[in-house]
């Protein structure tokens, strides 16, 4: 029998590296998509099919999805600051271009969304993928909602047939939730918002991945939308408490929400027509400062897809990631 041919957007991401890892073990050929300048020497060495091009440039993407069964669409701009044009090119001309390219050939389509589609400002406890999206005015959040609705508009029309995944805050050796906190840790800190009360709704990378791959090879998938947070109960104190062991600290002060939130909006207002980046902006208050336990009992029904790391085990590889790779030597 044939093997599937998987095509990943993004392949030397922190997710596409793991989810390349996982479709070659599922038995996958893999084709993957990096920028130009992207480091491929892993994905070289793993045997797969590497393209190099950028979303953003439709004529860069030609005969991209030729041959291919499954695409999983990652790529798009991941920052948390900068002009909102840079975020709409990436994140939803760069998917109209994938859609326009994978049209037609019988493709289906996993889109990589967010929870920050659904709107991160205030608390998504319980949300469903049926409950109602609203615009924040933060470039990321409100891009990947416009990409949604792109991504559902060729699935209707039957151009492809469509999956979109709503990830929550994704951990993981690599993460940003890890690397970027242990930063600002060792070279300055991070504050807790609202005491650090609120879940930290996260979902571990393997976890995400096997979710992924379930929907976007499920006959269940086709034109749904499906939500991934693990069911552990962890609040951000206790993660960045965690977090901070690994390299002798501790979290800092807490700050309230809105006074945050507040300063936020106004740093980006000001300092972005400098292009300057802001010292918070409301795209990471958002996420640390709301509880997002969106509703996950879709992906479990349909697709019986559970946590299956622990937030212990989880841990464990993420301080034995931090002592070996940020850490030489073995750290604090």
């Amino acid at each position: 029998m044939k093997a599937l041919k998987a095509l990943v957007t993004g392949a030397p991401g922190f997710i596409g590296s793991h989810l390349v890892p996982a479709l070659l073990d599922r038995g996958f050929e893999v084709r993957g998509l990096a920028f130009p300048g992207e480091k491929t020497d892993r994905l070289l060495a793993q045997g797969v099919d590497v393209r190099l091009a950028d979303i953003t440039k439709l004529g860069s993407l030609e005969g991209l999805c030729d041959e291919i069964d499954i695409a999983f669409h990652l790529a798009g701009r991941i920052a948390y600051w900068g002009a909102k044009s840079l975020f709409f090119d990436s994140i939803v001309e760069g998917t109209r271009h994938m859609l326009d390219e994978a049209s037609g050939k019988g493709i289906r389509f996993v889109y990589a969304s967010s929870v920050c589609a659904i709107g991160s400002n205030r608390h998504l406890k319980g949300y469903t993928e049926e409950d109602a999206v609203h615009k924040t005015g933060i470039p990321y959040a409100d891009a990947k909602q416009e990409a949604e609705k792109l991504v559902r508009s060729y699935h209707e029309k039957g151009a492809v047939k469509a999956t979109i995944i709503r990830p929550a805050n994704v951990i993981g050796p690599g993460s940003v939730w890890v690397k970027d906190l242990i930063g600002n840790l060792q070279n300055g800190f991070v504050p807790l918002f609202d005491g650090g009360r609120y879940s930290a709704s996260l979902v571990y990378v393997d976890n995400l991945v096997d979710g992924i791959i379930r929907a976007g090879t499920s006959d269940a998938g086709i034109g749904r939308t499906f939500q991934f947070r693990d069911d552990w109960d962890v609040t951000w104190k206790r993660y960045l408490t965690d977090l901070a062991a690994v390299v002798g600290k501790k979290p800092s002060i807490s700050l309230p929400f809105r006074v945050v939130w507040l300063f936020a909006f106004l740093m980006e207002k000001t300092l972005s027509q400098f292009n300057i980046k802001p010292p918070a902006t409301r795209h990471i208050v958002g996420l640390m400062g709301r509880d997002l336990d969106i509703d996950t009992r879709r992906a479990r029904e349909e697709l019986g897809w559970r946590t299956v790391v622990s937030y212990a085990e989880a841990m464990q590889r993420i301080k034995d990631w931090v002592l070996a790779d940020m850490l030489p030597g073995g750290g604090a």
